[in-house]
């Protein structure tokens, strides 16, 4: 569990600076560079990662349940995934109306998944991880909309060629994701977890009653008296 948390600090850390102070970061930028800055947040973000892969891994091995989640929260899941690749697809196909519209697809991309991934998991290394990232990629997607309107930022139009495209790309990539990657990489399908057939609620034992035991009836001292009468052995009275 202290892997886990080491790198979900160094990796969200490493990009929080502007979430914290946007003028701690410029004044880095003019001490060390642009390029030493890019190659701090790197290093940073790698070995972050790193450790979390670790100690995820080693922290979902206990299988700490906090809740069990319903199984609506598994078909809730999967569309949020859809909306999050294509979200993130649009961070990179440039002259979408996506981005043009959100502004920062990426940020809100993580922020889905996050969300659809905290629904459906109740272990307590899955609400560490994907509880992390939620509140990370809240903070970071409000920052930078309020960034955006302090500095009058806009963004252009998108085509509807282009955004056409990122939707195809998206949901490609998070086709493949689910029915194949996912369950390689992570171990888990989840299509899998939806065909899961439904776990019966446990039945109380039955009650087993013994058999009533037979007693054997006493005999009366009359009946005893002739039975030991017919038993007495018999004189000849013919002597």
């Amino acid at each position: 569990m202290a892997l886990l948390i080491i790198g979900l600090v160094l990796f969200l850390g490493a990009h929080s600076v502007r979430i914290l102070s946007d003028q701690v970061r410029t004044q880095t930028i003019t001490r060390i560079g642009d390029m030493g800055w890019k190659g701090l947040i790197t290093v940073a973000s790698i070995a972050g990662f790193v450790l979390i892969v670790i100690g995820y891994g080693q922290a979902h091995a206990y299988h700490l349940p906090l809740w069990t989640p319903p199984l609506w929260t598994y078909y809730l899941a999967i569309p949020l995934t859809l909306i999050a690749f294509v979200l993130i697809t649009a961070a990179y196909v440039p002259g979408n109306s996506i981005k043009a519209k959100v502004g920062h697809p990426m940020v809100a991309g993580v922020k889905t998944w996050a969300f659809a991934h905290l629904l459906a998991n109740g272990n307590l290394a899955d609400v560490l991880l994907f509880g992390s990232f939620l509140i990370w990629a809240v903070a970071s997607f409000v920052t930078s909309r309020r960034r955006d309107r302090v500095n009058g930022t806009t963004y252009p139009a998108g085509t509807a060629t282009r955004t056409g495209l990122t939707l195809v790309i998206g949901t490609v990539l998070w086709a493949v994701f689910l029915m194949v990657l996912h369950v390689r990489w992570i171990g888990v399908s989840p299509l899998g977890m939806l065909s899961a057939p439904a776990v019966p609620a446990a039945e109380p034992p039955a009650i087993i009653e013994p058999a009533p035991q037979s007693v054997p009836k006493a005999e009366s001292p009359a009946a005893e008296g002739t039975s030991n009468a017919s038993d007495a052995p018999k004189t000849d009275t013919a002597k």
